[in-house]
């Protein structure tokens, strides 16, 4: 099995030691986003855990914690836009990332770690020329360090158009000439360049656009096959991204992005994170009365079969 920690909130840069607690009891659970007395418990065991993913702009205060997660196959997405306050108020400077991506790149190995440079938003001072010189900055300052990343552009969800009125989306002239450039980047410095956003069509000027969190990246990162029989996929066709298991919540990162879509507004998230307890099993708050807990069947998706070296 698969367990994912970033498609909802940044639970490295906030909740690390609340997540080694969890690990250390050998268990999760976390309550459904859209029915709250639902409750669904996961083991936290690599026996049945294969791999658990990691996505965040900020991976240090995890850093103290890399040896207790050896036990687990692990494969981190870094976050390294370039953007300054206004835009992501509360993550480090962009030399503090580029430092902590060499780092954890040194630790877990290239091949468990990618580059996410996602959204790209146009603006009066984020610029098509602001970004090929931040993208191309950035790719050169991680070449060696990963072979993967990720762009992707601004998706309007309501929430996003509702925190950031002012935002919006790309035109295709922009996205096609954004796209050729860093497709041409990414070449120079070895990059397997990936498309994370709804524009499929882009494949037509060589971008894969197929999903950015593959099966076989789970894989390399490990160095095993996976035998997984159902492959979930992210949006139902939308991309090939294997959707794994999330333990983050909703309205609980601090981040406060201001393009963010996991986050609908700052007072809400401030009440939640205000109820983060590191010692309950669930990320924010404890369980009520009438919660209704269900454990999930686990296995490992590695038989004697599969475990291949690439």
């Amino acid at each position: 099995m698969i367990i994912n920690t970033g498609q909802r909130t940044d639970i490295p840069a906030f909740y690390s030691k609340w997540l080694m607690n969890r690990i250390k009891e050998g268990y999760v659970l976390v309550r459904n986003p859209y029915y709250p007395h639902l409750v669904t418990k996961f083991l936290l065991n690599p026996n049945v855990v294969d791999v658990i993913g990691f996505c965040t702009k900020n991976p240090h205060p995890m850093f103290q914690y890399l040896d207790q997660l050896k036990s687990f196959g692990q494969f981190w997405y870094i976050t390294i836009t370039g953007f300054e306050q206004d835009l992501e108020p509360h993550v480090p400077t962009l030399k503090q990332r580029i430092e902590n991506f060499k780092y954890l790149s040194s630790k877990v190995g290239k091949n468990a770690i990618g580059w996410r440079y996602t959204p790209i938003i146009l603006n009066e001072k984020y610029t098509l020329e602001w970004h090929l010189h931040t993208f191309q900055w950035i790719a050169e300052q991680l070449e060696n360090y990963t072979s993967l990343v990720v762009f992707g552009f601004i998706d309007l969800y309501p929430k996003v158009k509702k925190n950031f009125p002012e935002i919006k989306d790309c035109s295709d002239e922009e996205k096609i000439y954004l796209s050729k450039a860093f497709l041409e980047i990414a070449k120079k410095h070895h990059y397997d360049l990936r498309l994370c956003s709804k524009e499929k069509w882009l494949n037509a000027y060589g971008i894969d656009g197929h999903g950015c969190m593959r099966i076989e990246d789970y894989e390399r990162s490990i160095m095993k096959k996976l035998d997984i029989k159902q492959k979930m996929q992210a949006r139902k066709g939308y991309c090939a991204c294997y959707l794994s298991n999330d333990i983050g919540s909703y309205n609980s990162c601090p981040h406060l992005c201001r393009y963010c879509y996991a986050n609908s507004n700052k007072e809400t998230i401030l009440k939640n994170y205000a109820q983060h307890d590191d010692a309950s099993p669930l990320l924010i708050g404890n369980l009520m009365p009438d919660d209704q807990i269900k454990e999930v069947h686990q296995e490992t998706f590695i038989s004697e079969q599969t475990k291949i070296i690439f």
